[in-house]
């Protein structure tokens, strides 16, 4: 059975989660609205991959910047700081898969099922720590520091 959620202006579907891969990973699919940007973040016990369905995402790993089209994917391992953002005027679909499960249960944990309604933030911060995700920053920013001039 699937369920979708939205979280910090993303949609997201759990395709499978702990219960039906026995805790090896989550699958869910997401859709990112034009302008759609990740606060940057780690997480520190579970690696996660992205694929693009359609549309294009920005990511950036450390100090890398990415491209990323319709097709491609990119493969975070735990402990790497990154940011995911949907930069264009389109909106972006893709796959994410976080191995071992946890990302799944912080999105149906924290989730809600309308758009407008913000999402509990003191659970957010509980859960994310259970499992082991860090936020970096605030939305909009970087997760690296910029070198001085």
């Amino acid at each position: 059975m699937t369920k979708s959620f939205w979280l910090f202006g993303s949609y997201l579907t759990i395709l499978a989660d702990r219960t039906t891969t026995g805790g090896q990973y989550d699958l869910l699919e997401g859709y990112f609205p034009p302008g759609t940007q990740t606060p940057p973040h780690r997480h520190t016990r579970y690696s996660e991959q992205v694929y693009v369905l359609e549309g294009e995402f920005t990511v950036w790993i450390e100090d890398q910047k990415i491209e990323l089209s319709a097709g491609e994917t990119v493969m975070i391992p735990a402990g790497i700081p990154h940011v995911f953002a949907t930069l264009g005027d389109a909106p972006a679909r893709g796959l994410v898969v976080a191995a071992p499960s946890a990302f799944a249960r912080l999105v149906a944990t924290v989730g809600t099922p309308e758009r407008a309604d913000p999402p509990d933030m003191e659970l957010f911060d509980q859960i994310s720590a259970e499992i082991g995700d860090e936020v970096l920053g605030p939305p909009g920013t970087l997760p690296f520091t910029a070198p001085n001039p």
